[in-house]
């Protein structure tokens, strides 16, 4: 099979795999070296959720062990197969480069033979690109779960970023579909990028020499709606991972039905919307100060379709508003629908110097008409409105086409 047919095989095997992201890296190569991961030399095209949209993104091969039930590569399948030698990837990854396609690498692989042979061949590529051919830009490597600790050291130095699929929200569901795997295998790999990051960074401290690992961190990816499992425990884990591993991040990938699909999966993809609210509270969770419980309370563990998460939030814990955005703190301005942190530290900015009014409010270009009900100004005090049984539709924004990157918009710019 010649190359472009692999390219072709191995390109659309890639597209399931969510967690493509070159935020955090830092290389930049020397007179000697070949690309940049920042600085000039390259133009990065960085999505606002950090995403940068030109890796090449690949599989080393689609063969694979496993028997996953909602993998299209999982050996039972009969999808066409391809496999790369790691001599073919670093060639398309140079060639792509020079003719300024790509400014980076995205590479992972189905399971050949064991988990420490696959990791090898992927380790044989990162280190080619970067010793034989001075590669600087970014790479993400996916590191395969059980591979041995020698291995993802050797990963960690090439790679600026490694990811480990935890794939399923809980062990269970794991179990069911994919039972050669677990969380505590996974969680061990994850474990020990995380223990080898921290401790590179402190060998950084002591000798800004000593070798970087894995600089941009490592990052996760789960499948939603594969099983019945709620937006609660799905959360739950994302916040767990995030507390134990140190994640950068973790990116929720809706189910896409397959073809020959086991009977134990749903016939159809979850709402499209299921995925950007679970970025949204997941969004939450890390910078806004929420917790899974405030999210995805137990007698509503779903998240809902119609309204953001904190919206939803606030709508079911109406005796913490109106808020004085004149005298609140700064973790209760975070939970006011319609602010996010930039406008909350802006807000606190300005009313050093004078009270907050609905003027100041506007040329921060905030979503006045939703956050009226919730908040008290210096020329502004709702009467009522917090109690109107209609609150409800008069704050929930009208159903609009989602974009890829609502959710870091809002985020960046106050709206969530």
């Amino acid at each position: 099979m010649d190359v472009r047919k692999k390219l072709e095989i191995l390109a659309d095997a890639a597209k399931y795999d969510a967690s493509c992201s070159s935020s955090g890296g830092k290389r930049k190569a020397g007179k000697e070296g070949l690309g940049s991961v920042e600085g000039m030399g390259i133009c990065h095209s960085y999505t606002p959720d950090g995403r940068c949209v030109s890796l090449l993104k690949i599989l080393l091969t689609n063969f694979c062990i496993y028997d996953c039930q909602y993998c299209i590569n999982r050996i039972s399948s009969d999808t066409a197969r391809a496999r790369f030698t790691p001599a073919e990837v670093v060639q398309l990854t140079l060639d792509f480069y020079k003719r300024n396609y790509i400014e980076g690498l995205f590479l992972s692989s189905g399971v050949i033979k064991s988990p420490d042979y696959t990791m090898e061949q992927l380790i044989q590529v990162t280190r080619t690109l970067r010793e034989v051919h001075g590669f600087q830009g970014y790479i993400h490597l996916k590191a395969v779960p059980g591979a041995s600790r020698e291995l993802i050291d050797k990963a960690g130095r090439y790679a600026d970023r490694l990811s480990a699929n935890i794939e399923l929200p809980t062990d269970s569901d794991l179990k069911r579909l994919a039972p050669e795997k677990s969380f505590a295998v996974t969680g061990g790999t994850m474990k020990e990028i995380s223990t080898r990051v921290e401790q590179s960074k402190a060998e950084r401290m002591e000798s800004p020499k000593a070798p970087k690992f894995a600089p941009a961190g490592q990052s996760t990816q789960m499948i939603v709606g594969a099983t019945p499992t709620p937006d609660a425990a799905i959360l739950d884990t994302a916040s767990r991972l995030y507390t134990r591993f140190k994640l950068r991040r973790v990116y929720y990938s809706a189910y896409s039905p397959i073809p020959l699909v086991d009977a134990r999966l749903p016939a159809k993809s979850p709402p499209l919307v299921r995925e950007h609210r679970l970025y949204q509270a997941d969004w939450l969770l890390r910078f806004y100060g929420f917790r899974v419980d405030e999210l995805a309370p137990p007698e509503q563990p779903d998240l809902s379709l119609e309204m953001d998460p904190k919206l939803a939030w606030a709508l079911r814990r109406r005796e913490a508003f109106p808020m004085d955005v004149n005298r609140a703190p700064r973790e209760a301005l975070l939970r006011v629908p319609g602010m996010g942190v930039r406008t909350v530290d802006r807000l606190i900015r300005i009313r050093r110097w004078h009270r907050i009014t609905l003027a100041d409010l506007a040329r921060l270009r905030v979503p006045l008409t939703r956050m009226k009900p919730f908040i008290v100004t210096a020329d502004h005090r709702p009467t009522g409105l917090i109690d109107s049984p209609r609150l409800a539709e008069r704050v929930t924004p009208p159903a609009t086409q989602l974009s890829l990157f609502t959710s870091a918009q809002e985020a960046l710019t106050g709206e969530l």
